[in-house]
């Protein structure tokens, strides 16, 4: 027997997120729009003039992405935006507990790009080729950085955010 609660909850898991062609169209637009930054090599390398070159960059950096999302957010209506937010968190969400080793190796990842930044103005001195590869080094430290915060979980978050709260006992 059908009752009107089991008619009402089917609605609802129908209407949970966009049909499928909505849900894919507007999470290439949503996923394009964030890479978009990722052409701005292609610009600076191009044979426009420099204004242009900034110009396009700038919108590239600031605009692409926040317009991308609107459309997408169009596309999908909140729901369906929502929806999509959610699929997406759990591939990149930070993990809860983690394990002693773990924790041990995402520190030496947290603080090695930062022992390194501070001590890379004495390695010109010491070795010659150091200016060569000073802006790999760089990147290579900011990439190992950002993993490290994944490697270290969610919690380390906690403990970040409680650095800088005055009275917090909770540390």
């Amino acid at each position: 027997m059908v009752t009107y609660e089991t008619m009402s909850n089917s609605s609802a898991a129908k209407n949970k997120y966009p049909p499928k062609s909505r849900l894919i169209l507007g999470g290439i637009i949503f996923i394009c729009g964030f890479l978009s930054p990722l052409f701005i090599p292609l610009v600076t390398n191009s044979n426009l003039s420099t204004e242009w070159k900034t110009l396009l960059s700038g919108i590239l950096i600031l605009g692409m992405p926040e317009a991308f999302m609107l459309i997408a957010v169009a596309i999908l209506g909140k729901q369906g935006f929502d929806y999509l937010k959610s699929r997406l968190w759990k591939f990149i969400r930070p993990a809860g507990k983690i394990s002693a080793t773990r924790y041990r190796i995402g520190l030496a990842m947290f603080f090695s790009p930062i022992l390194f930044g501070w001590l890379s103005p004495y390695l010109e001195l010491w070795y010659t080729g150091y200016e060569v590869y000073m802006t790999k080094m760089a990147i290579a430290g900011d990439l190992l950085f950002a993993a490290s915060l994944f490697v270290l979980g969610g919690d380390f978050w906690l403990k970040i955010k409680a650095l800088f709260v005055q009275n917090n006992a909770g540390l």
